[in-house]
């Protein structure tokens, strides 16, 4: 068990907590959610000991293990792939370590003997000699070949170093486990693996994502933080939602008859309090409105962008063509030979683990890039937006938002403009703001009130759901559900792709395309689907 008593954080004036007290059981796994900025990151950082409170304390049980999911992607580019998983229990590998340095002396001592003795009994009780295989078993699950398994850290790719980190804190069974948005990076098939894995774990989660799908599948409470406190609520995040909403709800009507009962009661005082025959009813009256007290209602910290794709024109029959598209990059041939037809009704969500073939597709598809073979063509009634993965460029200017909007806009009023941004939460002076100095959730922000303004009627988004919070991604999923245009877009978010998509296509390694009409857990569900993985999964066997 791990618990947080009277703890208090201030930055400066401000306190992000306030004398927080909550306890986090064995068995459960807890999601911290709550707004950008409400401290859920900061809070983690406070239990696993990374951060020190203003005030209070964490208390663990003892000789119970706490491990977190590290950010600093670079902390072990040194050490081999596997060494770096098995650290995640650190007593384990300081004692393989020792043992290893003992066993290669050649001057082998008496007292050498007997250290190495000790060392292999705690290792036999810490079930070392299983380290490596379960190590590379959480690797492999993840998605981390296993040729990659003896490489070091820093000749990994940025999602691959991601995913060796997640496996060293799921590592060696640890009694409490404390994950920072663990998806992020992870492709469908990977955060899969890991749903599995956490239902499955016995011991304390504590989560933070803005993956609801993830929430919903792995949570059995939520840890609501708003305010500076957090509240508990059993079940997962569906269940917070509409156990939150009721109780607001509730306290509204209660608050409700309230104000009617102190209507009546002060038009009574009023009318009574000079009427002699009256008066001790309305002196009993006036003690039975000082004892009402409504019930304080604060709006919630959460706020909730308007995401509303609106097409200027109608789409016609002819969308996309696509014929024999074959692309390598870097020796590896990422497309080969693809072909397909899109209609004015189709809702494309493409998945699997081959990111850069998505990407590449994406800026052929848009005329970012050529492909080495092969051709598109758009119908002529088509106008197309993008929302590129990689959007630093986007941003390479010293114009303010209002400025940068407006050259993407036909209307160049400042009114009509800013009206965009303020859907997007960019209100009063943000709209003077050097879109330089945005952060990641607002430079999303700012590329989807692009994608608004322009009036397109066919939408492709790469991953757009990276960098926002919770609420955003409801906003954009609620945004897309409502497009009547044509979709192509990629997300690791469940239930964007399930909600959104009603025709599947994956690139599987080696190029070639799986396409499906169909919903996503259909698809996961489907014969062909499984006998890919199966012939995938008998080919890295094969490579081994």
């Amino acid at each position: 068990m791990i618990s947080a008593n009277n703890v208090t954080l201030r930055v400066g004036k401000k306190a992000l907590f306030e004398d927080v007290n909550i306890k986090f059981t064995e068995g459960n796994c807890y999601g911290l959610i709550g707004a950008n900025g409400a401290g859920k990151s900061t809070f983690l950082k406070i239990l696993s000991g990374q951060l020190e409170p203003t005030k209070g304390e964490v208390a663990v049980t003892p000789g119970e293990r706490l491990s977190f999911l590290q950010q600093d992607h670079f902390k072990y580019d040194e050490y081999p792939v596997l060494d770096t998983v098995i650290m995640g229990n650190a007593r384990l590998y300081e004692i393989m370590k020792e043992k290893e340095v003992i066993y290669a002396k050649e001057d082998f001592t008496d007292e050498d003997g007997i250290r190495a003795s000790e060392l292999e009994a705690e290792f036999a009780t810490m079930n070392g000699w299983e380290a490596e295989s379960d190590a590379a078993s959480l690797l492999n699950g993840l998605g981390i070949d296993t040729e990659l398994h003896y490489k070091l850290m820093k000749d990994l790719s940025g999602p691959e170093k991601v995913k060796v980190l997640l496996a060293q804190a799921l590592f060696g069974n640890p009694d409490i486990l404390l994950l920072d948005e663990p998806t992020n990076h992870l492709d469908l098939d990977a955060i899969a693996w890991l749903e599995e894995f956490l239902i499955n774990f016995d011991n304390t989660v504590i989560v933070v994502s803005h993956d609801r799908y993830f929430l919903n599948k792995v949570c059995t409470q939520i840890a609501d933080i708003d305010y500076g406190k957090i509240q508990l609520y059993a079940g997962n995040y569906d269940f917070w939602y509409e156990s939150s909403q009721l109780l607001i709800r509730q306290m509204k009507e209660a608050n409700k008859k309230k104000e009617e009962k102190i209507k009546e009661l002060q038009e009574f005082i009023s009318r009574f309090s000079a009427n002699a025959s009256k008066s001790k009813q309305a002196t009993s009256r006036k003690r039975a409105l000082e004892k009402i007290q409504l019930d304080e209602i604060k709006p919630s910290s959460r706020k909730y962008p308007y995401i509303d794709f609106r097409p200027d024109r109608e789409i016609g029959n002819e969308v996309l063509t696509v014929e024999g598209l074959s692309k390598t990059i870097d020796g590896e041939k990422v497309l080969d030979n693809i072909s397909f037809t899109l209609g004015h009704d189709d809702k494309v969500a493409f998945v699997g683990s081959n990111e850069l073939a998505k990407t590449v597709l994406f800026k052929i598809l848009i005329g970012e890039m050529e492909p080495d073979e092969g051709t598109y063509k758009w119908g002529v009634t088509t106008s197309q937006a993008y929302f590129p993965k990689d959007f630093g460029g986007e941003f390479d200017s010293d114009y303010n938002i209002t400025e940068w909007l407006t050259q993407y806009s036909k209307e160049k009023d400042v009114t009509y403009v800013r009206g965009f941004l303020g859907r997007m939460l960019f209100s009063g002076e943000d709209g003077v703001k050097k879109i330089k100095v945005l952060s990641g959730g607002e430079k999303v922000r700012c590329l989807l009130s692009k994608m608004m303004i322009s009036g397109a009627n066919v939408l492709l988004l790469d991953e757009p759901t990276n960098h926002l919070d919770m609420e955003a991604i409801t906003a954009l999923n609620n945004g897309l559900i409502k497009f009547p245009g044509v979709l192509l877009f990629t997300s690791r978010d469940h239930q964007i792709v399930q909600t959104t998509a009603n025709r599947i296509m994956e690139i599987v390694p080696g190029g070639r395309l799986i396409d499906k009409i169909t919903t996503y857990d259909e698809y996961l569900e489907s014969d062909e689907m499984a006998r890919k993985r199966q012939t995938y999964s008998v080919q890295t066997e094969e490579n081994d």
